[in-house]
This record gives structure tokens, sequence and C-alpha cells, in this order.
């Protein structure tokens, strides 16, 4: 069996350091990942993400990725998981996830690279927190679209309940959950 390791996506904002509701909740599921599991954390806003152009109809094919962009692309693809740890900002996820998102059309036009091919089956988990359950559906929804698209394996959210730091400490619910996330309901 082959072993599994996560790739830790975060897409938080805040100011390098400190540390939000949602990686808090994050980092709290991720101290139960199953046996043998490793795990690797990147942080958007501390990488040199280059802008996306989106040129797919004009040039066909795209250059390898270089810096930090390429950096991201191989641990992407040397994931078996790939762990969304995004608040939700303004019904959505933030920009630089986005961006990365926008990669990928770029990454599955790179000659000889078969990302398409090689995310396929690779298991896709968001975790989140805000004052609603109910109002990050969309970006739920948004990120299982982009699963399903590359035949991923789309797994039930984990939320929790954020607003003023240290709230979902207190969302014992999530925390249970948390503790039971990457074993409980992977398919």
């Amino acid at each position: 069996m082959t072993s599994r390791h996560f790739l830790f996506i975060v897409s938080s904002a805040r100011v390098p350091g400190a540390l939000g509701n949602t990686e808090w909740l994050a980092r709290e599921a991720a101290r139960h990942l199953p046996a043998g599991a490793t795990g690797t954390w990147l942080h958007l806003n501390r990488l040199d993400l280059a802008d996306f152009e989106d040129r797919r109809h004009d040039i066909g094919t795209y250059p390898m990725p270089s810096g930090d962009t390429h950096r991201l692309l191989e641990a992407t693809l040397a994931a078996t998981d790939l762990v969304f740890v995004t608040p939700l900002y303004w019904y959505s996820f933030p920009n630089r996830l986005k961006r990365y998102l926008d990669h990928w059309s770029a990454w599955m036009r790179v000659e000889g690279l078969d990302f398409k091919g090689r995310m396929q089956g690779k298991r896709v988990w968001a975790i989140t927190t805000s004052g609603n359950r109910e109002k990050s559906q969309p970006m739920f929804d948004s990120l299982k679209l982009c699963a399903e698209f590359l035949a991923m394996r789309w797994q039930p959210p984990l939320w929790g309940q954020g607003g003023a730091p240290g709230a979902v400490e207190k969302d014992a619910a999530a925390v249970a959950a948390a503790a039971n996330y990457f074993g409980a309901s992977a398919t």
C-alpha cells in the first residue's frame, strides 16, 4: 500500500505567524492523520505565486513554471491528499487559493506533465470556519466541482465556528469532528 502524504494548502490572508480559527482546526485534525501518513504545510501568502494569464487559446501549451509556482506544482503532485485550509471570505475562498486553482488550467497544458492524469484519484478535503455553516456551502461546492473535473475524490468538508480568535476552540462538535476527520470518512 502506498503511504499517504497530505498537502495542507493554507489560504488565509493573515500575517505570517498569526494562527486563525481555520488553521487551528486544520492543525487539530492533522494531529490525527492515519498511521504512517505524512504532511506538508504550505501557506499561499508566503509564496511568490506567479499571476495566472489565461493563454490556453493562443499558445496551446504552457512552459513548466518556475520559482514558488513550480514548488507548489511539485508539492501538489507529490500529495495523495490535498487539504484546502481556507477561511470563508465574502462567501468564497481567498484570492490566493483562486490563483492556485487557476494555475491548474496551465498545468494541464504543460507538455509531458500529464497533470490531469496525475491528479486523478487524489483525495480532496476542505476545512473552514465561519459564522454560519450554510453560508460556507457555495465555497465547498466550488471546490467539489474542481475535484470532480479532475476525477479526484471529494471528501465531506470539516466546518467549525469562526469569528473572533479562538472561537473554534470552543466549538466542541468541530473539535471532536477534527479528531476523526481524516480517518472516518475517507473514500
